[in-house]
C-alpha cells in the first residue's frame, strides 16, 4: 500500500507541473510574468509603495499632525499655501504638510489592506476548504453540509460588498480595527467560493481517479492533494483583494467609520477632510484620490497577470 501511495503522491505532483520544461507550475508562472509588461508595471508599483510606507517616518519632511503653517491660513482670509519651498505638495486646511500626510498614510492604508485581506483569506479558505473536503470525503452527508455552508455564503455575495462593510463597521463601532474586520468580512465569501469550485475542478483530475482506483482513503487524497492543489487561484485572488481592501477601507474613512487620528492619517480621511475646499483647493483631494488609485492599480495589474500566468485558458 506504500508503494501505491508513493505513486499516487508523484502523479498528484505532476499535475501541478506544466507540460513541457519538467519546471513547477510557479517556476513557469514567474518566467512568464518575469515577460509580461504590466505584471513588472503593477510589481514596481507595489514594491515602491511598500518600501514606502515601511520607511515612513524618515521619508517625511515634516510632522503630519503639527499644524506649523496654520498661523499663515488665518492671517491670509482662507488662503491654503500650494507647492512651495518646504512643502513640495502644499499644507491642507489647517496648515499640516500635505506630503508628509500622504507619506504617513500609506502605512494606514498598507496595513489596513494587509491585515484585511488575511483576514478574509483565512476565514475564506477555511469555509470553502470545509465545503469542499465534506463534499469530497462524505458523499451524501457532506453535501448537506456543503449545500448550508454555501447558502449562507450566498447570502453573503448578494450584499454589495461596501454596504456589508458599513454594516459591519456600524454594529461594531468607529476604529482601525472595526475597518479591518468590515473589509475581511466582505472577502470571506469571495475566497470560499472560489475555493471550493477549484476543489471540486481538481476532484475530476486524473490523480484523483487513479488514487480512488487503487484504495487511497478520500481524507488522505482530499488534504493531501486536492486542498494544496486549488490554492493557486486563491493565491491571485488575495492579490486582487488587495486593491479592493484598500478602496473600501479609504471608503469607510471617508464615510467617518474609520477613526484615524492627526498623528496617523488616512487617505480616506484625507479625501473626507478636502471636501470642503473642492471650489478653491481641489488639490487636496486629488494627491490622495491619486495615491489610492496607483496603488490599487498596481495590485489589479500584478493580479491580473498572475491569474493569466497561471490559468491555461487565459495564458497568451
Amino acid at each position: 500500500m506504500s508503494a501505491k501511495t508513493d505513486r499516487i503522491d508523484r502523479l498528484a505532483e505532476l499535475t501541478a507541473r506544466k507540460d513541457e520544461g519538467g519546471h513547477g507550475l510557479w517556476y513557469e508562472a514567474f518566467r512568464r510574468l518575469r515577460r509580461n509588461p504590466l505584471a513588472m508595471t503593477g510589481a514596481v508599483i507595489i514594491l515602491l509603495f511598500v518600501l514606502i510606507a515601511i520607511l515612513a517616518p524618515w521619508l517625511a519632511p515634516h510632522d503630519p499632525a503639527a499644524q506649523t503653517w496654520l498661523g499663515e491660513i488665518r492671517g491670509a482670509e482662507g488662503f491654503i499655501p500650494g507647492p512651495r519651498s518646504g512643502n513640495w505638495l502644499g499644507v491642507d486646511g489647517l496648515g499640516r504638510d500635505e506630503l508628509s500626510r500622504l507619506i504617513i498614510g500609506s502605512r494606514q492604508s498598507l496595513l489596513v489592506g494587509v491585515v484585511a485581506t488575511l483576514l478574509g483569506f483565512t476565514a475564506g479558505a477555511i469555509l470553502g476548504g470545509l465545503s469542499g473536503a465534506f463534499l469530497g470525503m462524505f458523499g451524501k452527508a457532506g453535501r448537506w453540509v456543503d449545500s448550508i455552508l454555501m447558502r449562507f455564503n450566498d447570502m453573503a455575495l448578494a450584499v454589495p460588498s461596501l454596504l456589508l462593510a458599513i454594516s459591519v463597521a456600524t454594529i461594531l463601532g468607529q476604529g482601525l480595527v472595526t475597518v479591518m474586520i468590515a473589509v475581511g468580512v466582505t472577502q470571506i465569501p469571495v475566497f470560499a467560493r472560489l475555493l471550493r469550485g477549484s476543489m471540486l475542478a481538481q476532484s475530476h483530475s486524473d490523480y484523483v481517479l487513479a488514487s480512488t482506483a487503487l484504495g487511497v482513503r478520500k481524507r488522505r487524497i482530499v488534504l493531501n492533494h486536492i486542498l494544496p492543489n486549488s490554492m493557486s487561484p486563491v493565491l491571485v485572488q488575495a492579490t486582487l483583494s488587495l486593491a479592493t481592501a484598500i478602496i473600501e477601507a479609504a471608503g469607510l474613512s471617508f464615510l467617518g467609520l474609520g477613526g484615524a487620528n492627526a498623528a496617523n492619517p488616512e487617505w480616506g480621511v484625507m479625501l473626507a477632510d478636502s471636501q470642503q475646499y473642492l471650489a478653491t483647493n481641489l488639490r487636496l483631494a486629488v494627491y490622495p484620490a491619486v495615491a489610492i488609485i496607483i496603488t490599487a492599480l498596481g495590485f489589479t495589474l500584478l493580479g491580473e497577470a498572475m491569474r493569466e500566468a497561471l490559468d491555461p485558458k487565459l495564458r497568451k
